[in-house]
């Protein structure tokens, strides 16, 4: 093992001081649907300490509390953010800090290059993906993404449910397109309809008290997302674009099956093709038929 490897496993922060802590600013102000609410509940479950244990040495200098980068990489992720600007938006945004587990608002931050450093540890690791599985898994028990909930016409006819989902898609959609090399890119921006190149991060503008208007948004963000899928079928994909990919499919609803050969295939739940949202046109019936190949998350 290199010397730069010698690490040790950093404790989570349990005990927040009251007088500063991201709790009491942002229980009021944060959806508890939201992924920042999630996590806030969910992320000592979640990552524990003693999941990555097999991550660091016995010795060493102590590293960033695994739960802490974990919870930053989910958001990363969800928010199609470079490394760099994820620790930003970590040392500025409360938002982060409260789905850390509530820390201080004063909490340090840190540098882009732990991220890097765990996703290695990550990728040399028996589970390398473990963050992935299970911060999918609770947002699927939360109602947080898949087929419910962007199909479900109930909370869609919510303005804040719907501006909750039109940006989980939009920075799924970003996260995609950020991961792919440039061939790959562009064609995949062949196929957008929408009059959005999704390279800025945020809510899509919209008169969000307008239940046709909300409607017609989910709609032409969910068939931009379906299309990009279509593209990736019957494709390998590196592992950046396959989890990528993988995360669009969940937040739209899009059932993905393994078979015994580690690749992935289309499950229309409840006798619909994979693109049928409120009516709207489904992706190819060639592209239904087709495998699409993820590398196991």
């Amino acid at each position: 093992m290199r010397e730069d490897d010698q690490v040790t496993l950093g404790l989570t922060p349990r005990q927040q001081d009251l007088m500063c802590t991201t709790v009491r600013y942002c229980a009021g102000r944060v959806a508890p649907e939201s992924i920042y609410g999630v996590l806030h509940r969910e992320c000592f479950t979640l990552f524990p300490d003693e999941m990555f244990a097999d991550l660091f040495t016995e010795v060493g200098r102590r590293s960033v509390p695994p739960m802490i980068v974990a919870v930053v990489m989910v958001l990363a992720r969800i928010e199609g953010c470079s490394d760099r600007e994820a620790v930003d938006r970590f040392a500025f945004d409360v938002r982060w800090k409260y789905a850390a587990g509530g820390l201080g608002f004063d909490h340090p931050g840190f540098v882009h290059t732990v991220l890097v450093d765990m996703r290695a540890r990550l990728a040399r690791s028996t589970r390398p993906n473990r963050i992935f599985e299970v911060t999918l898994e609770a947002a699927r028990r939360a109602g947080l993404v898949g087929r419910g909930r962007v199909l479900d016409s109930t909370p869609l006819y919510d303005a804040v449910a719907t501006m909750d989902t039109v940006t989980l898609i939009g920075s799924a959609i970003r996260g995609l397109l950020g991961v792919a090399d440039p061939g790959l890119e562009g064609e995949l921006r062949a196929v957008l309809a929408r009059d959005d190149d999704y390279r800025v991060a945020g809510k899509p503008v919209c008169d969000y008290e307008d239940k046709a208007a909300r409607e017609a948004l989910v709609d032409a963000l969910a068939r931009d997302a379906r299309a990009l899928l279509a593209v990736l079928h019957n494709r390998e994909l590196p592992q950046g674009v396959a989890q990528a990919g993988a995360l669009l499919a969940t937040v739209v609803g899009q059932d993905l099956e393994e078979d015994t050969d580690g690749v992935f295939g289309d499950r229309p739940p409840g006798g619909e093709g994979p693109g049928d949202l409120h009516g709207g046109p489904a992706v190819p019936a060639q592209a239904q038929d087709r495998r699409t190949e993820v590398r196991r998350l």
